[in-house]
């Protein structure tokens, strides 16, 4: 795909590849709207330019439901807590989530708290999430 040199990986996603699961909030690297995994690793695609990742595995919120359609395990964990208010901000929580859970698979409530604190929620759902991410964990039923 030809990309200008200065083009994000969000405007990329979003105009170019039609994966608008990859919000756009504050456009400079604050929110965590836009975040997805380059090689499992979080990142804030409306900061990064999309020739930065091009050898690297990009998986965004679109590319964590398996291929018969289940959820991946933070999703169905996040809907199980309720986690979403509005839901502007729920993909991007779902891949800080999903980055966490890949590097630590059991986090304490205060590590999954430090992890999530890149991605702002509007609506204060902070605790909805973490309630997500410790169930996704196993460490809440």
């Amino acid at each position: 795909m030809d990309v200008a040199p200065q083009e994000t990986l969000a405007h990329t996603l979003r105009y170019k590849l039609g994966l608008t699961g990859t919000k756009l909030g504050c456009n400079r690297g604050e929110c965590g709207a836009c975040t997805v995994l380059a090689d499992d690793v979080n990142i804030y695609a409306c900061s990064t330019l999309t020739h930065e990742v091009k050898n690297r595995a990009v998986v965004t919120v679109e590319g964590l439901r398996a291929a018969d359609g289940t959820l991946h395990p933070v999703q169905a964990a996040f809907i199980e807590e309720l986690s979403p208010a509005c839901g502007f901000c729920t993909a991007g929580q779902v891949m800080s989530a999903v980055a966490l859970l890949k590097a630590n698979p059991r986090p304490t409530r205060e590590e999954a708290r430090l992890a999530m604190s890149g991605n702002v929620c509007r609506c204060g759902a902070y605790d909805h999430y973490l309630n997500g991410v410790m169930r996704a964990s196993g460490q809440l039923s």
